[in-house]
């Protein structure tokens, strides 16, 4: 199953980025695989932070814009909506500290693991740098054949 990143949703979202068709047509695929795909629901949650943050490259989405979004991607695709599973946050936190991770990365660490509870095997972003998790095959469907 493909797990869908934060900033594939905002490169979707937003028609003024030059990633914009590249992120949409990325999506577009993950929805026809045929092992499924879904977002983590930490992704929608940055989602909404990142297009409604009054600092907004391009300037702010409005929660109505934001929201329409979401909704038609939900109705439209069909993607699982990834919820963290039984004891998340003591696996989160133990992970972290296993794997050393500091700063903005415990949020990369938040969606992959929430993701492979729900059975993501892969994590499609356009983040060279996210965090690699054990299990968890991440790809950038923008970088590769999707351009």
């Amino acid at each position: 199953m493909i797990a869908i990143d934060t900033n594939l949703l905002v490169y979707a979202h937003r028609a003024g980025c030059s990633e914009h068709t590249r992120a949409q047509k990325a999506i577009e695929s993950a929805a026809y695989a045929l092992e499924g795909w879904g977002i983590a629901l930490p992704s929608i949650s940055e989602f909404w932070s990142v297009v409604t943050h009054p600092r907004c490259q391009g300037g702010p989405s409005s929660p109505e814009e934001a929201s329409g979004f979401l909704r038609a991607l939900i109705e439209t695709g069909k993607p699982s909506i990834f919820t963290p599973g039984e004891d998340f946050t003591f696996r989160l936190f133990s992970t972290a500290a296993e794997m050393g991770v500091k700063g903005i990365r415990i949020f990369d660490l938040q969606i992959g693991l929430t993701a492979l509870d729900c059975g993501a095997t892969e994590l499609w972003t356009h983040d060279r740098g996210f965090l690699q998790i054990p299990g968890l095959v991440v790809s950038d469907p923008i970088s590769a054949t999707y351009s």
